[in-house]
């Protein structure tokens, strides 16, 4: 139980009400980290500019919000509601793993570091061509050593 995956959404989402897993599907970097997280039998949740935390399997219908249009005050505001909606999502966990940008994990460090987890951000710093070379290349490294 030990590590959870934060997934950030995507601007680019199917056409009608889904899973998130497979809302998001439209986009190569979400569906890539999907992928990755599977393939690792991870947990793992979405984190959602409109509804702030969502599991995989929560169906919910397209919207267009994202945390790059919000005021730094309403950037911290999310912060704090995703913050209080983890909370049953990180019992057992050491570990916090972002595969999503600075935007959506940006506050969200400090008050997770502060709960003593060990918090890991593999995409910081790279641009997306890279990111995606990553996803490809740790998922294919996870099926092999299933």
């Amino acid at each position: 139980m030990g590590t959870l995956y934060l997934v950030s959404c995507s601007k680019k989402k199917r056409a009608v009400p889904l899973p998130a897993a497979d809302l998001y599907a439209a986009s190569t970097r979400f569906l890539l980290s999907r992928r990755y997280v599977e393939a690792l039998n991870g947990r793992w949740c979405i984190l959602s500019a409109k509804h702030g935390v969502l599991t995989p399997d929560q169906v919910i219908e397209p919207y267009d919000q994202t945390l790059n249009s919000m005021t730094a005050h309403e950037r911290r505001q999310w912060a704090s509601e995703v913050l209080v909606a983890l909370e049953p999502h990180l019992a057992g966990v050491q570990h916090v793993r972002f595969l999503a940008g600075k935007t959506y994990y940006g506050l969200l460090l400090e008050p997770l570091r502060n709960l003593g987890l060990m918090i890991e951000t593999p995409l910081a710093h790279m641009r997306q061509g890279e990111q995606l070379a990553f996803l490809k290349r740790e998922t294919e490294k996870a099926c092999r050593q299933r």
